[in-house]
């Protein structure tokens, strides 16, 4: 599933997640990981699509201290400004 943020922090900001709901990296089994390396394939396909050519930034969160606000694994894409280094 893609689906836009409706309140982004960055020029462009979309979510993609796993129809099989996967709650966190910590609990993924070995069966999972070709379902995560798809997200980031999906995630890939949708920036070619939506014309981010100048770069994006893929992110996983994990925890409330890396942001998650989510609980099932999801993929923010950020793209479409310059976006700085640390984040946050």
């Amino acid at each position: 599933l893609m689906f836009h943020d409706l309140s982004p922090h960055a020029g462009m900001l979309f979510l993609v997640m796993p129809k099989e709901p996967v709650i966190g990296l910590s609990e993924a089994e070995d069966s999972s990981k070709s379902l995560l390396g798809h997200v980031m394939i999906v995630g890939e396909m949708c920036v070619a699509h939506l014309g981010l050519t100048n770069g994006f930034r893929m992110v996983v969160d994990k925890g409330p201290e890396g942001g998650q606000s989510v609980c099932p694994i999801h993929l923010p894409v950020l793209g479409g400004c310059q976006l700085g280094w640390p984040p946050g």
